[in-house]
């Protein structure tokens, strides 16, 4: 039996679109201030905040497809799989994010460069670029697409292509994309 989506459905949708872009042009204006401010929230949150935000950012729509593809193929027992990235995720929350926030700095390359010095340091930044800009970032944001056009085609019942073309639409006119535009 095929689920149908009711009034009460797609009004809980457009509901909480509206209400992530509204909350995105309520704070584009203080985002657009500085990267510092965008990336960090001006450096006001406590730590464990944006801790807990450092690892909430590794949840995105592929998260529920491979946890239920790895349940459906291994059994329950295949959850120790990212269950054991628990232990990785609480040591970046609760001793990282201090020690980061401490060194003031917004990414891992501000950090090798105050870290490690000379040619050592330069290469290994421009390598950490490259890999993660062209291929890591590449692979994941080409499995995080899928996995969203899988649930807006399961979802809506459109065609792939309808799918692409509508997320990529919505993430064109998002606000927080056009706030970090302004910095580039």
């Amino acid at each position: 039996m095929e689920a149908r989506l009711t009034g009460l459905d797609y009004a809980i949708v457009v509901g909480y679109i509206v209400f992530a872009m509204g909350v995105g042009v309520l704070l584009a204006k203080r985002a657009a201030q500085s990267i510092a401010q965008y990336f960090a929230a001006g450096r006001e949150l406590p730590w464990w905040i944006a801790g807990t935000s450092m690892v909430a950012t590794t949840f995105a729509s592929d998260t529920p497809l491979a946890v239920t593809g790895i349940v459906r193929t291994q059994g329950i027992s295949g959850n120790w799989f990212w269950w054991s990235g628990a232990l990785a995720n609480m040591l970046s929350t609760f001793f990282f994010a201090p020690l980061w926030r401490r060194s003031e700095v917004l990414t891992d390359l501000e950090f090798v460069a105050i870290r490690y010095h000379g040619a050592p340091s330069n290469f290994l930044r421009g390598f950490r670029v490259l890999y993660s800009s062209l291929l890591a970032n590449s692979i994941v944001m080409g499995w995080v697409i899928a996995a969203m056009v899988k649930i807006v085609q399961t979802t809506f019942g459109w065609e792939p292509k309808t799918a692409l073309a509508v997320l990529i639409t919505v993430h064109s006119f998002t606000p927080s994309w056009q706030a970090c535009g302004a910095w580039f």
